[in-house]
């Protein structure tokens, strides 16, 4: 099966209330809070006329990220006497301070955003506007634009993706190949659970982390939770079968992992990865950069490798992404005026600032030299060509429960806010309730909670 193709598929569709971010679940009154905000978009006031600053969010916060903000920013006002004022907030809190804005009539004239759900709400309230004029000109990676009616509303700077990171010596060491399918993945990670030392760490709580690190294993196998009419399938007489397998897988795995897989957040899977723990885990480029700064050693003996399905037929990745938007403003015209520059003449800088994390989106990028040069780039050139790989290569699923369905649209939120796939991984391996039990608990939680 061949990952949906949002650029070709993708429709506009109406959102409710209830909004949520892709990294971050909100508690239930801060869903409802984003939906206020969301329901309550009006037109920003107009600024005073003449030459006013480029107010831009910033949701990047690395240390170099946020230097890079405070030299082109001082550089850009030098070139062009136009001042941009940059405010930096973590990526939860982006949309709610992008709202607040408009709504209080000192509207941001450029945002980052870490949820496509986000920017279709944003152009449906006509609050931003299309930047086909800056992403026309380039090629782009599988499943990243998102466009409405053929207009993109977002420039996508990164990709996130989910992988999984394995010990290369460990594999050499003891005479393991990569594997291909679930049950050869189990055996690996049985083999490498020595002492204190285990196989492999993969969440299951109910929290962000679970939901994009845990469930590429079925994207691979062909799972859908739902189908072109927005009916939930996940016990359909297709998909059951399935996600029971994969439960059962789960539930081997879970035998090879650390204490805590239940409490694992983000920062867990790193730093077990990170301090050489565990032999296998999940993340996305950041891994890399942190192994490099606290455990080189390490790092250099770190591989990844995509999902694999239950037959050895199919592999996937987990979909993560990150872009900016341009808000309508009086101030519109200086804010892409900026963005052309920023996208131009400084991406290639910007994205050295996490340098294997910051997964290039635009094609051209690869193989621009500049890029190439950088110290860790050079370094990890294998792994940098392997990410490449699993966005241009159409049969490589690519997706996630926030991705999942037809189209872009708020009920893959609300299963993602609910962790209704997380609670079904705790019912098989925890309360050891039988597998198509579990499927079936979970599909009938799906269609509560998207009502």
């Amino acid at each position: 099966m061949k990952a949906v193709n949002w650029r070709r598929n993708m429709t506009k569709s109406k959102f409710e209330t209830g909004l949520w971010t892709r990294r971050q679940a909100l508690k239930t009154m801060g869903i409802a809070g984003a939906g206020l905000a969301a329901s309550s978009l009006a037109a920003p006031a107009l600024r005073a006329q003449g030459n006013k600053p480029i107010r831009f969010l910033n949701c990047e916060t690395g240390k170099d990220t946020l230097a890079f903000f405070s030299k082109v920013a001082k550089e850009y006002q030098e070139k062009t006497g136009v001042e941009v004022v940059i405010d930096s907030v973590p990526l939860g809190e982006s949309f709610t301070k992008i709202t607040n804005g408009i709504r209080s009539g000192t509207p941001y004239d450029v945002a980052n955003v870490g949820f496509i759900g986000h920017v279709l709400l944003l152009a449906e309230q006509e609050q931003i506007v299309p930047l086909n004029e800056l992403t026309d000109e380039y090629q782009w990676g599988n499943n990243i634009l998102f466009p409405i009616d053929n207009k993109v509303y977002w420039y996508p700077f990164d990709y996130n993706l989910a992988l999984i990171y394995y010990r290369k010596d460990l594999y050499e060491t003891n005479g393991l190949s990569l594997p291909n399918t679930w049950d050869a993945f189990v055996q690996n990670s049985e083999a490498l659970v020595q002492g204190r030392q285990k196989g492999a760490l993969f969440p299951i709580g109910s929290n962000g982390a679970t939901n994009w690190m845990s469930f590429a294993f079925l994207w691979a196998e062909g799972v859908k939770l739902f189908d072109d009419q927005w009916n939930v399938i996940l016990d359909n007489d297709e998909m059951k079968p399935r996600v029971a397998a994969y439960l059962d897988f789960m539930t081997k795995l879970y035998g090879t992992m650390p204490p805590g897989a239940l409490q694992a957040s983000y920062s867990d899977v790193l730093s077990n990865l990170v301090g050489g723990a565990v032999a296998h885990g999940a993340y996305a480029g950041r891994v890399l950069e942190a192994a490099e700064r606290d455990n080189p050693t390490l790092a250099e003996n770190l591989g990844v490798m995509p999902y694999m399905d239950m037959s050895g037929k199919q592999k996937a990745v987990s979909h993560g992404y990150d872009g900016w938007v341009v808000l309508k403003t009086d101030n519109t015209g200086p804010a892409m005026d900026f963005m052309r520059w920023l996208t131009t003449d400084r991406m290639v800088d910007f994205l050295h600032t996490a340098p294997v994390h910051f997964q290039p989106t635009r094609l051209d990028i690869y193989e621009d030299q500049r890029w190439r040069d950088n110290a860790m780039i050079q370094k990890y050139s294998g792994v940098v060509e392997q990410m490449r790989e699993l966005v241009t290569d159409e049969s490589v699923v690519l997706t996630s429960i926030d991705t999942q369905g037809p189209a872009p649209d708020v009920r893959p939120g609300k299963v993602f806010e609910s962790f209704v796939m997380p609670e079904m991984l705790q019912n098989k391996i925890l309360r050891e309730m039988d597998s198509a039990e579990a499927v079936d608990q979970a599909a009938a939680k799906m269609r509560e909670v998207i009502k």
